[in-house]
Protein backbone atom coordinates (compact mmCIF):
# COMPACT_ATOMS: atom_id res chain seq x y z
CA UNK A 1 0.00 0.00 0.00
CA UNK A 2 1.54 3.16 -1.13
CA UNK A 3 2.35 6.00 1.96
CA UNK A 4 1.46 8.97 0.34
CA UNK A 5 -0.14 9.89 -3.15
CA UNK A 6 1.29 9.15 -6.02
CA UNK A 7 1.09 8.07 -9.86
CA UNK A 8 3.24 5.98 -11.16
CA UNK A 9 3.96 5.13 -15.36
CA UNK A 10 5.13 1.06 -16.11
CA UNK A 11 6.44 0.11 -19.59
CA UNK A 12 6.42 -3.37 -21.51
CA UNK A 13 10.25 -3.50 -22.85
CA UNK A 14 8.76 -5.73 -25.69
CA UNK A 15 5.55 -4.43 -26.58
CA UNK A 16 3.70 -1.19 -27.70
CA UNK A 17 1.96 -0.88 -24.10
CA UNK A 18 2.12 1.54 -21.04
CA UNK A 19 0.10 1.80 -17.76
CA UNK A 20 -0.31 4.00 -14.94
CA UNK A 21 -1.11 3.23 -10.74
CA UNK A 22 -2.04 5.98 -9.32
CA UNK A 23 -3.10 5.72 -4.96
CA UNK A 24 -5.01 8.99 -4.07
CA UNK A 25 -6.23 8.08 -0.59
CA UNK A 26 -5.12 11.26 1.35
CA UNK A 27 -6.37 13.63 -1.27
CA UNK A 28 -9.53 11.73 -1.57
CA UNK A 29 -9.85 11.97 2.28
CA UNK A 30 -9.10 15.73 2.35
CA UNK A 31 -12.45 16.34 -0.82
CA UNK A 32 -14.42 13.90 1.41
CA UNK A 33 -13.11 15.94 4.63
CA UNK A 34 -14.78 19.53 2.98
CA UNK A 35 -18.73 17.22 2.50
CA UNK A 36 -20.60 15.00 3.78
CA UNK A 37 -21.20 13.07 1.00
CA UNK A 38 -23.48 9.78 0.80
CA UNK A 39 -21.29 6.79 0.63
CA UNK A 40 -22.69 6.10 -2.75
CA UNK A 41 -21.65 9.85 -3.85
CA UNK A 42 -18.20 9.28 -2.07
CA UNK A 43 -17.43 6.29 -3.84
CA UNK A 44 -18.13 7.04 -7.10
CA UNK A 45 -16.14 10.69 -6.53
CA UNK A 46 -13.18 8.95 -5.34
CA UNK A 47 -13.26 6.67 -8.97
CA UNK A 48 -13.54 9.84 -10.88
CA UNK A 49 -10.44 11.21 -9.08
CA UNK A 50 -8.73 8.22 -9.97
CA UNK A 51 -10.01 8.26 -13.01
CA UNK A 52 -9.07 12.07 -13.73
CA UNK A 53 -5.31 11.94 -12.09
CA UNK A 54 -4.97 8.74 -14.73
CA UNK A 55 -6.08 10.80 -17.64
CA UNK A 56 -3.57 13.52 -16.55
CA UNK A 57 -0.69 11.16 -17.52
CA UNK A 58 -1.90 10.39 -20.80
CA UNK A 59 -1.01 13.62 -22.06
CA UNK A 60 2.11 16.30 -22.31
CA UNK A 61 0.33 19.34 -21.70
CA UNK A 62 0.67 22.29 -18.65
CA UNK A 63 -2.57 23.35 -17.56
CA UNK A 64 -5.81 21.91 -16.65
CA UNK A 65 -7.48 18.76 -16.79
CA UNK A 66 -11.39 18.88 -15.85
CA UNK A 67 -13.33 15.47 -15.56
CA UNK A 68 -17.19 16.20 -15.24
CA UNK A 69 -20.30 13.68 -15.30
CA UNK A 70 -23.89 15.39 -15.51
CA UNK A 71 -27.32 13.97 -15.64
CA UNK A 72 -30.77 14.89 -14.53
CA UNK A 73 -31.03 11.81 -12.25
CA UNK A 74 -30.09 12.14 -8.25
CA UNK A 75 -26.81 13.06 -8.82
CA UNK A 76 -26.46 15.74 -11.08
CA UNK A 77 -22.96 16.67 -11.71
CA UNK A 78 -19.52 15.31 -10.39
CA UNK A 79 -16.48 17.09 -11.31
CA UNK A 80 -12.51 16.86 -10.73
CA UNK A 81 -9.76 18.85 -11.87
CA UNK A 82 -6.22 17.68 -12.29
CA UNK A 83 -3.29 20.30 -12.36
CA UNK A 84 -0.42 19.16 -14.97
CA UNK A 85 0.85 18.60 -11.91
CA UNK A 86 -1.21 15.95 -10.04
CA UNK A 87 -2.74 18.81 -7.66
CA UNK A 88 -6.46 17.52 -7.45
CA UNK A 89 -9.92 18.80 -6.12
CA UNK A 90 -13.49 17.39 -6.76
CA UNK A 91 -17.25 18.19 -5.93
CA UNK A 92 -20.77 16.87 -6.59
CA UNK A 93 -23.94 18.00 -6.23
CA UNK A 94 -26.40 15.59 -5.53
CA UNK A 95 -30.38 15.78 -4.20
CA UNK A 96 -31.67 15.60 -0.72
CA UNK A 97 -33.41 12.60 -1.09
CA UNK A 98 -30.91 10.97 -2.98
CA UNK A 99 -31.83 7.30 -3.98
CA UNK A 100 -30.00 4.54 -5.53
CA UNK A 101 -26.15 3.10 -5.58
CA UNK A 102 -24.58 2.53 -9.07
CA UNK A 103 -23.85 4.98 -11.52
CA UNK A 104 -26.91 4.20 -13.74
CA UNK A 105 -29.15 4.62 -10.89
CA UNK A 106 -27.89 8.13 -10.11
CA UNK A 107 -26.67 9.37 -13.09
CA UNK A 108 -29.34 7.94 -16.03
CA UNK A 109 -29.28 9.46 -19.26
CA UNK A 110 -25.62 11.13 -18.05
CA UNK A 111 -22.88 12.49 -20.02
CA UNK A 112 -19.29 12.34 -19.51
CA UNK A 113 -17.06 15.40 -20.45
CA UNK A 114 -13.41 15.59 -20.30
CA UNK A 115 -11.75 18.85 -20.80
CA UNK A 116 -8.42 20.20 -21.21
CA UNK A 117 -7.58 23.04 -20.24
CA UNK A 118 -4.20 24.63 -21.10
CA UNK A 119 -2.28 27.31 -19.61
CA UNK A 120 -1.43 28.63 -23.24
CA UNK A 121 -3.40 27.60 -26.26
CA UNK A 122 -6.72 26.18 -27.42
CA UNK A 123 -9.68 24.65 -24.75
CA UNK A 124 -10.18 21.19 -26.43
CA UNK A 125 -13.45 19.32 -24.84
CA UNK A 126 -14.80 15.46 -25.89
CA UNK A 127 -17.48 14.03 -24.92
CA UNK A 128 -19.13 10.69 -24.56
CA UNK A 129 -22.77 8.94 -23.49
CA UNK A 130 -22.08 7.57 -19.56
CA UNK A 131 -22.85 3.93 -20.87
CA UNK A 132 -22.17 0.86 -18.81
CA UNK A 133 -22.36 -0.15 -15.37
CA UNK A 134 -19.05 1.59 -14.21
CA UNK A 135 -17.18 5.17 -14.33
CA UNK A 136 -14.21 2.94 -15.87
CA UNK A 137 -16.90 1.04 -19.06
CA UNK A 138 -17.79 4.84 -19.70
CA UNK A 139 -14.26 5.87 -20.30
CA UNK A 140 -13.00 2.85 -22.09
CA UNK A 141 -15.74 3.28 -24.50
CA UNK A 142 -15.04 7.46 -24.80
CA UNK A 143 -11.14 6.28 -26.01
CA UNK A 144 -12.72 3.58 -28.49
CA UNK A 145 -15.02 5.60 -30.04
CA UNK A 146 -12.97 8.81 -30.30
CA UNK A 147 -10.17 7.01 -32.27
CA UNK A 148 -7.68 7.58 -30.07
CA UNK A 149 -4.86 4.88 -28.53
CA UNK A 150 -7.40 1.81 -26.91
CA UNK A 151 -7.05 2.38 -23.31
CA UNK A 152 -8.48 0.49 -20.50
CA UNK A 153 -9.41 1.55 -17.00
CA UNK A 154 -9.94 -0.37 -13.91
CA UNK A 155 -11.40 2.39 -10.54
CA UNK A 156 -11.60 1.79 -6.95
CA UNK A 157 -12.92 3.71 -4.34
CA UNK A 158 -14.96 3.13 -1.04
CA UNK A 159 -14.83 6.68 1.06
CA UNK A 160 -11.18 5.83 2.47
CA UNK A 161 -9.04 4.85 -0.63
CA UNK A 162 -8.75 6.15 -4.13
CA UNK A 163 -7.11 3.85 -6.47
CA UNK A 164 -6.84 3.05 -9.97
CA UNK A 165 -4.86 1.55 -12.84
CA UNK A 166 -4.97 2.47 -17.00
CA UNK A 167 -3.55 0.12 -19.90
CA UNK A 168 -2.98 2.04 -22.93
CA UNK A 169 -1.75 0.86 -26.51
CA UNK A 170 1.02 2.61 -28.06
CA UNK A 171 1.68 3.52 -31.20
CA UNK A 172 4.11 0.68 -33.69
CA UNK A 173 7.36 0.80 -32.43
CA UNK A 174 8.70 -2.72 -31.10
CA UNK A 175 5.76 -4.41 -33.10
CA UNK A 176 5.02 -3.88 -36.34
CA UNK A 177 2.42 -6.94 -36.95
CA UNK A 178 -1.15 -5.86 -36.56
CA UNK A 179 -2.05 -9.11 -35.30
CA UNK A 180 0.82 -9.17 -33.02
CA UNK A 181 -0.02 -6.58 -31.58
CA UNK A 182 -3.69 -7.38 -30.69
CA UNK A 183 -3.28 -10.44 -29.54
CA UNK A 184 -0.51 -8.61 -26.82
CA UNK A 185 -3.07 -6.42 -26.20
CA UNK A 186 -5.60 -8.72 -25.76
CA UNK A 187 -3.58 -10.64 -23.35
CA UNK A 188 -2.55 -7.93 -21.32
CA UNK A 189 -6.11 -7.34 -20.77
CA UNK A 190 -7.27 -10.50 -19.93
CA UNK A 191 -5.00 -10.70 -17.04
CA UNK A 192 -5.59 -6.83 -16.29
CA UNK A 193 -8.96 -7.90 -15.67
CA UNK A 194 -7.60 -10.75 -12.74
CA UNK A 195 -6.87 -7.81 -10.67
CA UNK A 196 -9.05 -7.26 -7.36
CA UNK A 197 -10.06 -4.31 -5.12
CA UNK A 198 -8.14 -6.12 -2.47
CA UNK A 199 -5.07 -5.81 -4.79
CA UNK A 200 -5.35 -2.54 -5.68
CA UNK A 201 -5.47 -1.48 -2.02
CA UNK A 202 -3.27 -3.64 -0.20
CA UNK A 203 -0.26 -4.39 -2.30
CA UNK A 204 2.49 -1.77 -3.41
CA UNK A 205 2.70 -1.59 -7.38
CA UNK A 206 5.83 -3.41 -7.80
CA UNK A 207 4.24 -6.45 -5.78
CA UNK A 208 0.83 -5.81 -7.96
CA UNK A 209 2.60 -5.83 -11.40
CA UNK A 210 4.91 -8.77 -10.55
CA UNK A 211 1.79 -10.71 -9.51
CA UNK A 212 0.28 -10.03 -12.74
CA UNK A 213 2.75 -10.04 -15.61
CA UNK A 214 5.36 -11.63 -14.04
CA UNK A 215 6.31 -13.47 -17.26
CA UNK A 216 6.64 -10.25 -18.85
CA UNK A 217 9.42 -7.58 -18.82
CA UNK A 218 8.29 -4.42 -17.26
CA UNK A 219 9.66 -1.41 -16.48
CA UNK A 220 8.45 0.91 -13.14
CA UNK A 221 9.36 4.27 -13.31
CA UNK A 222 9.83 6.59 -10.39
CA UNK A 223 6.66 8.02 -8.36
CA UNK A 224 5.51 11.29 -8.65
CA UNK A 225 3.26 13.05 -6.14
CA UNK A 226 -0.52 13.96 -6.08
CA UNK A 227 -1.92 16.25 -4.13
CA UNK A 228 -5.28 18.02 -2.91
CA UNK A 229 -4.85 21.67 -4.50
CA UNK A 230 -7.44 23.99 -4.23
CA UNK A 231 -6.69 26.91 -6.99
CA UNK A 232 -9.33 29.18 -4.80
CA UNK A 233 -7.78 32.55 -3.86
CA UNK A 234 -8.55 36.39 -2.84
CA UNK A 235 -7.42 37.76 -6.29
CA UNK A 236 -9.95 35.27 -8.13
CA UNK A 237 -12.94 35.71 -6.13
CA UNK A 238 -12.39 39.49 -6.29
CA UNK A 239 -12.25 38.89 -9.97
CA UNK A 240 -15.46 37.29 -9.85
CA UNK A 241 -16.76 40.31 -8.27
CA UNK A 242 -15.67 42.61 -10.89
CA UNK A 243 -17.12 40.40 -13.26
CA UNK A 244 -20.82 41.12 -11.96
CA UNK A 245 -20.18 44.73 -12.58
CA UNK A 246 -20.31 47.48 -10.28
CA UNK A 247 -23.44 48.48 -10.13
CA UNK A 248 -24.84 44.94 -9.35
CA UNK A 249 -21.73 44.77 -6.44
CA UNK A 250 -22.55 48.09 -4.95
CA UNK A 251 -26.33 46.89 -4.62
CA UNK A 252 -25.06 43.21 -3.28
CA UNK A 253 -23.13 45.03 -0.77
CA UNK A 254 -25.96 46.91 0.61
CA UNK A 255 -28.25 44.07 0.50
CA UNK A 256 -26.03 42.19 2.72
CA UNK A 257 -24.79 44.58 5.50
CA UNK A 258 -22.28 45.90 4.04
CA UNK A 259 -19.79 42.74 3.02
CA UNK A 260 -19.87 40.18 0.71
CA UNK A 261 -19.26 36.48 1.27
CA UNK A 262 -17.31 34.77 -1.55
CA UNK A 263 -17.82 30.84 0.01
CA UNK A 264 -15.27 28.53 -2.58
CA UNK A 265 -17.77 25.49 -3.80
CA UNK A 266 -15.26 22.72 -3.51
CA UNK A 267 -12.75 23.92 -0.28
CA UNK A 268 -15.49 26.00 1.88
CA UNK A 269 -12.61 28.87 2.12
CA UNK A 270 -14.82 32.24 2.83
CA UNK A 271 -13.36 35.09 0.97
CA UNK A 272 -15.06 38.78 2.64
CA UNK A 273 -15.08 42.20 0.70
CA UNK A 274 -16.32 45.01 2.71
CA UNK A 275 -17.17 48.68 1.19
CA UNK A 276 -13.15 49.63 1.05
CA UNK A 277 -12.31 46.61 -0.05
CA UNK A 278 -15.03 46.19 -3.30
CA UNK A 279 -14.41 50.08 -3.93
CA UNK A 280 -10.40 48.99 -4.16
CA UNK A 281 -11.35 45.93 -6.65
CA UNK A 282 -13.23 48.25 -8.98
CA UNK A 283 -10.47 51.04 -8.83
CA UNK A 284 -7.70 48.68 -10.05
CA UNK A 285 -9.90 47.12 -12.38
CA UNK A 286 -10.39 50.72 -13.84
CA UNK A 287 -6.56 51.08 -14.10
CA UNK A 288 -6.12 48.20 -15.79
CA UNK A 289 -8.44 48.67 -18.30
CA UNK A 290 -6.28 52.22 -18.87
CA UNK A 291 -3.53 50.14 -19.68
CA UNK A 292 -4.38 48.49 -22.29
CA UNK A 293 -5.86 51.45 -24.33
Amino acid sequence: MAAQDITQRFLFENADVRGELVSADQSYREILAKHPYPQPVQALLGEMLAAAVLLSTTIKFDGLLILQARSSGPLSTLMVECSSKQGVRGIARYADDLSGETLAELMPDGVLAITIDPDNGQRYQGIVSLEGGSLAESLCSYFANSEQLPTQFRLHADGRVARGFLLQALPADRQKDEQERADTWSHLNVLADTITAEELIGLDNETLLHRLYHQEEVRLFDAQPVHFECSCSVERSGNALVSLGQEDVLALLEEQGGEITVDCQFCNSRYRFDEPAVHALFAAAAEHAKGLH
